[in-house]
């Protein structure tokens, strides 16, 4: 397993694309709909990656936390499927319910949305403004699968707190970390390897 970090495209400020997905039922949502009263968390996520795996449950329990503050949270899961059937959009409601995901999960098959948020790895964090500007792109906490320790999701809290306070962004975030999306042969964009 080897970690990659996120390379980040989008800059604090920029706005977010918007996306038209679905979930694995069908139910088609837009980053538009999807927007908090006070910003949106969107994680670039898989069900196989053992990154992923090691922050989901607390990922699911803070998500259910800032609901309250204003803050939606939202899943996009962009791996190629034919070669990483773990990931097939059959198994992904299984695993949302599993970790407490209450949050839509939406599939991006053909990997655009991905390549649009200059989207590296999974679990890749990007958290926007009520306006859809990029407040913050990096890791959740410092915790890793290999090194374990209590996952707290103390950077993004914080980065969560700082929006919500209406004060400038975190300086110079540590990246997001996990593997790197399964891209599809030939479809690997330009900020690839």
């Amino acid at each position: 397993m080897s970690e990659v970090h996120s390379t980040f495209r989008l800059r604090p400020g920029d706005i977010a694309p918007e996306f038209q997905l679905p979930e694995p039922d069908g139910t088609i949502h837009t980053l538009a709909q999807l927007k908090g009263e006070k910003g949106t968390l969107v994680i670039f996520a898989c069900n196989h990656c053992p990154y992923v795996i090691h922050l989901a449950g607390a990922v699911g329990l803070m998500a259910e936390q800032v609901a309250s503050k204003g803050i939606k949270t939202v899943a996009i899961m962009s791996n190629d499927v034919e070669n990483y059937p773990d990931d097939h959009p059959e198994l992904m409601g299984a695993f949302a319910a599993r970790y407490g995901w209450s949050f839509p999960y939406l599939y991006d098959e053909n990997q655009e949305v991905a390549k649009a948020w200059s989207a590296a790895c999974t679990p890749d964090f990007f958290l926007l403004d009520a306006a859809g500007k990029l407040f913050y792109a990096g890791q959740f906490d410092e915790t890793r699968p290999k090194i374990g320790g209590e996952v707290t999701g103390a950077d993004m809290r914080n980065a969560i707190d700082l929006l919500i306070a209406g004060n400038e962004p975190p300086e110079d975030p540590f990246p997001s970390s996990g593997c790197n999306i399964k891209w599809k042969h030939g479809n690997e964009p330009s900020y690839f390897g």
